[in-house]
């Protein structure tokens, strides 16, 4: 191509550049110009109080109603072990057999003491009733006489000692014969046969639990038995009676336990090193799902709030600072409004700061909020959250056509 056709297309491609700039100029302009004559559809939800009842999301840990070690309580050598390791035990069931030989020849030996203190006390006591009647007729002296008297009452407490140390025989002959203390269900052995055990170490033989019934130990901050308990203090709250909340275990696949439990009651003391409080669940337990030593969320009953603000989880935004926030719906225009949350319930949270009734709160169409624009509130159907609103923005009231309207007329 040459030069002088060169300069002869300057001039068209600078109109052309030109052309693009004014039109693309325009068309940002546009919807700026229009934005204040749109409403754009919106779902909310309208808050009102209500009463609501509340529940705690809590850790907690499993313990046996009953939880029994089974000790040795004579030293000797385990002959058998008379149990099958897992099953269930009743409360005397032979568990352990430990040697009796030694304990049989010092019951043995206590029964010959017995026999030998009951033959001395024969003639101890017949020698004092001989004396008894010679004293009265001067044939003895008074010192022989109080001599046989007090040898009686030695051979008789001679005999009161033996009986003691027979029956002392007979109790450590017994615990060679381990059984079980409780009924439930027993875990491994913990000793074989051919083991030595000692009573001055009580040595472990195994542990027997009862699991019908569980106990679920709680912890809570204090923190938040201050709020509650302040709430109910100023009319808010309704606490639920101490002995009749209801408790609830949340399993690992986020369903429930049944049958639900009840608090036995809550501590009132505050652990040092945590700054929490404990509290006690009781438990059915039939098929012995929960076993001790496990961890669980418990889900309890705290109460009723007498007027609760309640807003949908998904019409609350969190800002980079972590403090929650709400878009509250006046005379059309969206207002960001701080909130302070409290419990949750069923996919709702309670405000306990930040709202009055009668807000109206976005819950859906955030992403349609646009500077200038003019929100149009629809309820929210809390049987559809997934439904958008209408994304045909709506005339203004004056009457004139929406942005969208014009393009297309254009």
């Amino acid at each position: 191509m040459s030069f002088s056709r060169l300069l002869a297309w300057q001039p068209l491609r600078v109109a052309a550049f030109t052309s693009l700039v004014l039109l693309a100029a325009c068309g940002k302009d546009e919807p700026q110009q229009g934005m204040a004559g749109m409403k754009i559809p919106v779902n909310v939800v309208t808050v009102q109080p209500e009463a609501t009842e509340l529940f705690s999301d809590l850790p907690g840990r499993i313990e046996a109603i009953k939880d029994a070690e089974v000790r040795a309580r004579v030293n000797g050598i385990v002959l058998a072990r008379n149990f099958e390791q897992g099953s269930l035990v009743e409360e005397g069931q032979l568990l352990y057999t430990i040697d009796p030989a030694p304990y049989k020849a010092a019951r043995d030996q206590a029964a010959a003491e017995l026999q030998r203190a009951q033959a001395n006390a024969q003639s101890a006591v017949a020698l004092a009733q001989r004396y008894d009647r010679l004293i009265k007729e001067n044939a003895v002296s008074r010192q022989d006489y109080d001599t046989a008297k007090a040898g009686a009452a030695q051979a008789q407490a001679a005999i009161a000692a033996a009986k003691a140390a027979l029956a002392n025989a007979d109790i450590n002959l017994g615990y060679t014969k381990v059984v079980a203390p409780i009924s439930g269900r027993i875990g491994k052995s913990l000793v074989t046969e051919g083991a030595l055990v000692s009573a001055n170490a009580a040595t472990p033989l195994a542990v027997v639990q009862q699991l019908d019934k569980v106990y679920v130990d709680i912890t809570r901050s204090t923190n938040e038995m201050s709020q509650l308990r302040r709430a109910a203090a100023q009319g808010k709250f309704v606490l639920a009676k101490e002995g009749q909340a209801k408790a609830r275990i949340r399993l690992d696949d986020n369903s429930f336990y049944e049958p639900s439990g009840r608090v036995l009651f809550e501590g009132v003391s505050v652990d040092p090193s945590t700054a929490q409080v404990s509290l006690r669940a009781e438990f059915d337990n039939p098929e012995q799902i929960l076993l001790p030593g496990m961890y669980v969320r418990v889900v309890l009953e705290q109460g009723v709030a007498q007027n609760a603000l309640l807003v949908p989880a998904q019409a609350i935004q969190y800002g980079g600072d972590g403090l929650a926030s709400v878009v509250v719906v006046r005379e059309g225009k969206p207002i960001n409004t701080a909130v302070t949350l409290g419990a949750e319930k069923d996919g709702r949270y309670i405000v306990q700061d930040g709202l009055q009734p009668g807000d109206q709160v976005l819950v859906a169409g955030f992403q349609k909020l646009m500077p200038g624009a003019t929100l149009q509130p629809i309820p929210w159907d809390p049987n559809n959250p997934e439904a958008e609103p209408n994304t045909q923005a709506a005339p203004s009231q004056s009457g004139e056509p929406a942005t969208q309207d014009a393009k297309t007329s254009e």
